[in-house]
């Protein structure tokens, strides 16, 4: 099973060749999630559609975007040719990373034209009559996010995906090129490490490594949003420490000489679809500037490493993972593991 994932800013014709493309692909079926998008106002209530400016923004319209997708496959198999325009790097890894874990290659694609080209098309876009001020609204809505598109192609995203010039292609022209591609292997799966998704509460160990500084080293998966520590989930027969050992080695290739010592035992409670269970963070110690130029991302599960301040972990953990090191950075400093329930310390532990 295999989407077609056909990226690109807004107005560069990715329905018109999505359109095209299901004709060129055996099996191939279209799915556009802006039916999901549509869906939103049925199932939310007003109040918190208002709280966000764009759908996206919304854990839901991803969750579902990510279900349907495989719940298509599941029921038609074959290809899935999916046009939407995908900015924020870490709703790319979400959506994809979230794919992979149910055993679905991605081909992410991008329609580039030339930005003149896009504006062209932009201000000639239709607009159905039943919307007012459609067309003004559309269209500004189009040319206010060339600047996010801008900045993601400077950050990430021609290194993700296949580029395909469409400047002077027509939507049918554009849909042969990129049936090509892919029938071809030019454009190979996303290089995204397959988690498979829990079926019950896990247990995972992270391991906490510190600089001279006394930073903590955090690692940038490809396959969720958010930092994260480096560990995983402890396979069946393992010991906790022991894993968060070996989960270091793969994940950095920094092998600890010695047991790491415990420093919080965290309960997640379960959230659906997701089945919580205990997460333990351990104390690998520190690392001199020799071993942390030694610091090496050896495989597609991690995209980067940094070491960061307790404030600016703040900005680039998750709540939950944040408030887990909080807790652990003061265990650390009074010798004495923590149990906490959801991030918060029970039984007087935090006085």
């Amino acid at each position: 099973m295999t989407v077609v994932w056909i990226n690109g800013a807004f107005g560069a014709g990715k329905t018109t060749t999505a359109r095209e493309l299901i004709e060129l692909i055996p099996n191939s079926t279209l799915f556009d999630p802006e039916v999901i998008g549509a869906a939103l106002p049925h199932l939310l209530p007003p109040k918190h559609l208002a709280e966000v400016g764009d759908f996206q923004d919304l854990p839901i319209w991803r969750r579902l975007v990510i279900d349907t997708a495989a719940a298509m496959l599941a029921e038609l198999g074959g290809t899935l040719v999916v046009p939407m325009t995908l900015l924020r790097q870490e709703y790319r890894d979400e959506i994809f990373g979230g794919l992979a874990a149910r055993r679905i290659a991605v081909r992410h694609l991008l329609l580039a034209p030339a930005e003149t080209i896009l504006r062209e098309r932009i201000a000639g876009r239709a607009v159905s009559p039943d919307l007012p001020d459609g067309e003004l609204r559309i269209r500004q809505w189009s040319y206010d996010h060339l600047e996010p598109y801008r900045a993601a192609l400077a950050a990430w995203l021609t290194a993700d995906a296949h580029l395909v010039d469409t400047s002077t292609l027509t939507p049918y022209e554009s849909a042969v090129r990129i049936a090509d591609a892919v029938g071809s292997g030019a454009v190979p799966p996303c290089d995204i490490v397959q988690t498979p998704e829990p079926t019950a509460e896990t247990l995972a160990a992270g391991v906490l490594l510190f600089d001279e500084q006394d930073r903590v080293l955090l690692v940038d998966p490809t396959y969720k949003p958010g930092w994260e520590f480096p560990g995983g989930v402890v396979e069946r027969g393992e010991a906790p420490a022991r894993a968060g050992m070996r989960e270091v080695a793969e994940e950095t290739g920094i092998r600890l000489r010695e047991v790491p010592r415990l420093l919080v035992v965290d309960w997640e409670r379960p959230a659906p679809p997701g089945y919580g269970g205990l997460r333990l963070l351990f104390d690998g110690g520190r690392l001199d500037s020799a071993e942390a130029s030694r610091v090496l991302l050896p495989g597609p599960e991690l995209r980067g490493w940094r070491f960061a301040t307790e404030q600016e972990a703040a900005g680039m953990l998750p709540p939950v993972r944040y408030e887990r090191l909080r807790w652990a950075l003061r265990a650390r400093e009074r010798g004495a593991a923590l149990y906490l329930e959801a991030g918060v310390p029970v039984t007087g532990q935090a006085a």
